[in-house]
């Protein structure tokens, strides 16, 4: 038998034998009589027997109909019930909502916007990934990522979050101790934090007067930012950080920005998804929340002094 693939056959057999009458059953699903006809015959004539007797006053189920009609109803509530959940799905902010973000900014920034935001819709479910990795959003089933850079592949759409830069700083024991740079070729006597795997580095800084580089040799030589970061608060050195990482410490003055006329232009901070003409209300509404909280801590007086520096 060949007809269990005719949904709509198999929709009308299932009404047709609830309601009673062809009549009811056209009604309920907004056919007239001469389709849902044509339909149950059809749907008949692919399985090869018989369902429903039919006379000019009345209808039965056959044996085989009798036989049929609690798996049909069965089925055909099982789909309705999908479809419902589905409906909710699309219109509700449900499910999971799939995040992955670099190790430091999950932790500093993004742990306390997801506070917030499971707070507003607190029926949704979060999973989120941190790694200094660039994951693949589709392969891995990611809903959003949050990333510094450029976007590479073409499967993806970027939305910019946040202006950035990176700028050096030292806690106020450290240049106590060892002074306080005056110009950038400062740097190379003293101890620099460096991130990446290089110990020899040239960190690069944009002016309005141009572009100015010094060579500088790592005292500590670390693959991780947030490690560095806190190894620079215990005055460890210099490093080279994003202001969004920093900003809090430098109010605070738990850090103090070094060289405050220089620093190193950086790509923005982008949210990332998949490219996809629908969009999950969960993953939607994400994506603007990001936006908006990014927008007022762009606004925030810290990054706004820090930037007021960069002349």
């Amino acid at each position: 038998m060949d007809g269990f693939d005719d949904l709509p056959g198999l929709y009308a057999f299932e009404r047709v034998a609830a309601a009673g009458s062809l009549t009811a059953a056209a009604s309920e699903l907004g056919l007239t009589l001469a389709a849902i006809s044509k339909r149950l015959a059809g749907f008949e004539r692919r399985l090869g027997v018989q369902l429903i007797h039919r006379s000019t006053r009345s209808l039965s189920l056959t044996d085989e109909g009798r036989l049929l009609y609690p798996y049909a109803a069965r089925v055909i509530a099982d789909l309705e019930q999908a479809r419902d959940a589905l409906t909710r799905q699309r219109d509700g902010v449900t499910g999971t909502l799939r995040v992955t973000a670099p190790n430091s900014f999950g932790r500093r920034r993004l742990s306390p916007l997801l506070a917030g935001f499971t707070a507003r819709y607190p029926d949704l479910k979060i999973q989120l990934q941190l790694s200094d990795d660039v994951l693949d959003l589709v392969a891995g089933g990611i809903d959003v990522a949050i990333r510094y850079g450029e976007l590479a592949d073409s499967r993806l759409v970027a939305r910019v979050l946040a202006r950035n830069r990176r700028i050096l700083c030292a806690s106020p024991g450290y240049l106590k101790r060892c002074g306080q740079p005056q110009r950038l070729a400062d740097l190379q006597r003293h101890q620099c934090i460096v991130i990446g795997s290089a110990p020899v580095t040239e960190w690069s800084f944009t002016r309005r007067s141009g572009s100015h580089s010094v060579r500088v040799e790592a005292h500590i030589l670390c693959n991780d930012g947030e490690a560095a970061h806190a190894m620079a608060l215990q005055g460890m050195g210099i490093v080279l950080k994003s202001i969004l990482d920093v900003a809090e410490d430098i109010d605070q003055g738990t850090l103090v920005q070094v060289l405050p006329r220089h620093a190193v232009s950086a790509a923005p901070l982008n949210v990332v998804y998949p490219h996809g003409r629908h969009l999950a209300p969960r993953v939607r509404l994400f994506i603007d929340f990001l936006i908006e909280g990014f927008a007022s801590i762009q606004q925030d007086d810290r990054l706004q002094r820090i930037f007021g520096r960069q002349r």
